[in-house]
């Protein structure tokens, strides 16, 4: 293990919370570290821990430990320097990195929505995007994806981001001005949603067909792994859709696993249904098959950004993804 990784695995995930006992008799299992772009305890990343938690990496006789890596950007470089063989972020980061660069490729999306949703309160008057001006709004960090996501829906309106006051206010203050009113609205994820309005925000979404169609979370790769080891990518990318098909189907027993695996969630499983309804309805659906990438959109994107100057050049839409990997064992 490089000394990087031994850093980042102090920040990890217990991995005894998520470990399953294995009957003396079995057949060893294969050791993977998954990388994730924040502690893995959160409930964005619930499809990752159901996986988990319902046996189905154990199933593909793989031993996944979850580490926390510093973001999504972070997750692709530690993969691309093979530190790791696996790793999620959003489905923007190999526009980002590839252009740096950095060889990987997104080999599966968790949705065919948008991870990043903007949301209001109800006295602020705002229902659509062009409400937003002259409005103050919250974003994690002017370094996010959700910001950027946020300046796509704001272009789309034909707005400038002059007209809107946007503050970078850090994941919970993000939430937490808007609950309180200090802020009309917020870009943000579910997650964020439910926290807002668990703290007493009257809040609604804004319709999900006036915002820029960025992407939901994604599994990436590295070149090299893509090439070398095919099969145990498709196991865990397999793995991890079924995790996310238990959440779609069934939120309040997804929410019983997650909170078995996380103890913190115990008795706190309302919250995680209400969190997981909102995934299962904004961001998990519209794929034909589960996890499958559409090109068409990954090349929209990245046209944004580098019409905005996110990233310096273009990359071939064919070297950002795979979808190897989805069309086979669902």
């Amino acid at each position: 293990m490089t000394s990087n990784l031994r850093k980042l695995a102090g920040s990890a995930f217990a991995a005894a919370s998520l470990a399953t006992t294995l009957p003396a008799a079995a057949v060893a299992k294969e050791n993977i570290t998954y990388l994730l772009p924040a502690p893995p305890t959160l409930p964005a990343f619930a499809p990752w821990i159901v996986a988990k938690q319902n046996g189905y990496y154990d199933a593909a006789g793989l031993n996944v430990t979850f580490v926390a890596a510093r973001g999504g950007v972070d997750v692709a470089k530690q993969i691309g320097s093979g530190n790791a063989i696996v790793g999620g972020a959003i489905g923007d980061t190999p526009i980002i990195v590839r252009a740096n660069g950095v060889p990987v490729r997104a080999v599966a999306v968790l949705g065919g929505g948008s991870l990043t949703m903007i949301a209001a309160t109800k006295a602020s008057g705002v229902n659509n995007v062009k409400d937003l001006v002259g409005k103050t709004m919250t974003v994690m960090s002017y370094a996010d994806t959700t910001y950027y996501a946020l300046l796509g829906s704001l272009k789309l309106a034909g707005l400038d981001k002059q007209k809107v006051s946007v503050q970078a206010s850090g994941p919970a203050g993000v939430w937490q001005m808007l609950a309180g009113g200090q802020a009309a609205a917020m870009a943000g994820v579910p997650d964020w949603v439910v926290s807002a309005q668990e703290a007493g925000g009257d809040i609604h979404l804004l319709p999900a067909e006036q915002q820029f169609k960025s992407m939901a979370q994604a599994i990436l790769a590295s070149d090299e792994a893509i090439r070398k080891q095919p099969e145990l990518l498709r196991k865990l990318v397999q793995a991890t859709l079924h995790g996310m098909k238990d959440i779609m189907e069934d939120p309040t027993a997804a929410a019983k696993s997650f909170a078995a695996a996380v103890p913190s969630y115990q008795g706190k499983e309302a919250t995680l249904v209400a969190i997981f309804r909102l995934y299962g309805k904004h961001v998990y659906p519209g794929q034909d098959t589960l996890g499958l990438i559409d090109a068409a959109r990954l090349k929209e994107v990245q046209d944004f950004y580098l019409a905005e100057g996110i990233v310096p050049r273009a990359t071939p839409v064919e070297d950002l993804y795979t979808n190897q990997f989805v069309k086979t064992g669902q």
